[in-house]
């Protein structure tokens, strides 16, 4: 092999697999990159989201958002709204944004009243009125500001997963010379040395390579079933193990330009707008709820009790291998890891392990020299953003529910989340501590005030004294949010711009 010409067979194909390839050959054009992919295996395509790195992703490979969105049935994405996650009086629901070039007029003023309330003032402190996304989330306003708006506004899609993976293979193919294998394979060749030497095909053949990318979902066919890859379930952490989905019709009035995840009695429910229609999902625990039981709840919640739409029931493997790189093989997607969808995390993570495997293997010429370094890396992002799910279900404060009231007596926290929650609830400078730890990379100071203030975690009511000086003017901020909103405009219209309409 000579460097920057890597042979790379992909097991699997799929949305992690053909992100892998494009990046991969884009990153070495010399490369022989192969995608073998099963006609027999379907792709857990239910509706999806995801965090603004996609946005980047599309335009590091050139691909315009008005060539790939259509074919995706995708709309934009601006944040999170969850619904019924916490009993505080006026905390019912919060909104979690997505960070725009705006947060530094409005977030300092957040971060001093929810400081401020922490320590028993009566300020305001619930996050939604002091970011942008939210305000746009609540009008159905795209995140595309007029051209006389110089202020970016980082957003995030939904789409369907099926379509996307096939806006990603014909790119790869098409444009980038990935090859395409429409094969099933029989057998994963492992040589003495601990590498894998192959893969063989049905027809007998084998496919050979200097990297091998295992991209074949739950089964793990190459890390985990042939070379014995450890996986470390999050099960004690994180309870929800299986979900059952359905979809419904778009809403005619308009498209949301956010995901909603309300608090059921076992889990949660997803609603993900699409152009053509609207992905749906109960993500629940089966310890404390059956598959009948949560497709009979997830029906009540979407009105669909009397309705005939089928019901798609998935289980889910929760938790990570414990080496991402071992050997020649790369594991990536569900043979990777899977944290349960809350946060939209998925193709975060295959971006950044691709990314980070890329520049990780250029840099040790080639060889595994880095390789301890990357899955260290790697193994640190997956436990951050498992403390991040975590900490919605431990601070919950619902308790109508043995499933709840487990959650909220969970002891089974990470050092970094007992910190983190410490520093709260002891009036402490939480921003500080995110940057102590070094974990602002997975989710910032912004995104944990929000999810904690939006939690109304704060001393009781009765407890507040009034502020002996109101620092921010509310009335002040609510302006300047409406009257850069003014500069958006209708999420519907964009859509149809996108579509050529």
């Amino acid at each position: 092999m000579s460097a920057g010409a890597p042979h790379i067979t992909i097991l699997g194909g799929g949305t992690a697999g053909w992100m892998a390839a494009c990046l991969m050959a884009r990153a070495w054009p010399a490369a022989v990159v192969t995608v073998i992919e099963s006609p027999d295996i379907g792709i857990i395509g239910v509706g999806e989201g995801s965090t603004p790195q996609l946005r980047g992703f599309f335009q590091q490979l050139g691909i315009a958002e008005a060539d790939w969105m259509p074919k995706a049935n995708a709309t934009y994405k601006v944040g999170i709204e969850f619904r019924g996650w916490s009993s505080h009086l006026g905390f019912e629901s919060y909104f979690h944004p997505f960070q725009t070039m705006l947060d530094g007029f409005t977030a300092p003023a957040f971060f001093d009243n929810a400081q401020a309330r922490r320590v028993g003032h009566d300020v305001w402190a619930h996050p939604d009125r002091f970011f942008l996304p939210a305000w746009l989330a609540a009008q159905r306003r795209a995140p595309i500001p007029a051209d006389n708006f110089p202020f970016d506004i980082a957003y995030g899609y939904h789409f369907d997963a099926h379509l996307i993976g096939a806006v990603l293979r014909d790119h790869a193919t098409g444009t980038l010379g990935v090859h395409h294998l429409e094969r099933r394979v029989t057998e994963v060749v492992v040589a003495g040395t601990g590498d894998v030497a192959a893969l063989r095909l049905e027809d007998g053949a084998l496919v050979s390579g200097d990297i091998f990318v295992d991209c074949s979902g739950f089964r793990s066919v190459i890390a985990q079933a042939a070379l014995g890859v450890k996986f470390i379930p999050f099960g004690e952490n994180l309870f929800n193990d299986r979900a059952v989905v359905m979809p419904t019709p778009a809403d005619p009035a308009g498209t949301d330009v956010h995901t909603r995840a309300t608090a059921l009695s076992n889990g949660w429910a997803w609603h993900i707008p699409l152009t053509n229609r609207s992905g749906n999902g109960y993500v629940y625990a089966s310890a404390y709820c059956d598959a009948d039981a949560a497709e009979t709840e997830l029906r009540a919640h979407l009105g669909l009790l009397d309705s005939n739409v089928a019901a798609r029931h998935l289980d889910m493997k929760v938790g990570r291998v414990a080496t991402t790189w071992t050997g020649n093989c790369l594991a990536i997607g569900l043979a990777q890891g899977f944290i349960e969808p809350l946060e939209a995390t998925a193709l975060h993570i295959v971006q950044a392990s691709v990314d980070g495997f890329i520049a990780a293997y250029e840099s040790g010429d080639f060889t595994p020299a880095n390789r301890d370094g990357f899955n260290t890396v790697i193994a640190a992002r997956y436990d951050g953003i498992r403390d991040y799910i975590v900490a919605h279900y431990r601070m919950n404060s619902r308790g109508d529910t043995p499933y709840w009231r487990a959650n909220a007596a969970n002891q089974n926290l990470s050092d970094s989340l007992k910190a983190i929650l410490t520093c709260w609830f002891t009036g402490q400078d939480l921003a500080a501590e995110i940057d102590r730890q070094g974990i602002a990379g997975y989710y910032s100071a912004l995104s944990w005030h929000c999810l904690l203030a939006g939690y109304g975690t704060f001393p009781d009511a009765a407890r507040m004294r009034p502020a002996a000086v109101l620092r921010h003017d509310m009335a002040a901020i609510d302006d300047f949010i409406a009257r850069c909103g003014g500069n958006f405009t209708d999420h519907k219209l964009i859509l149809e711009h996108r579509r050529g309409r």
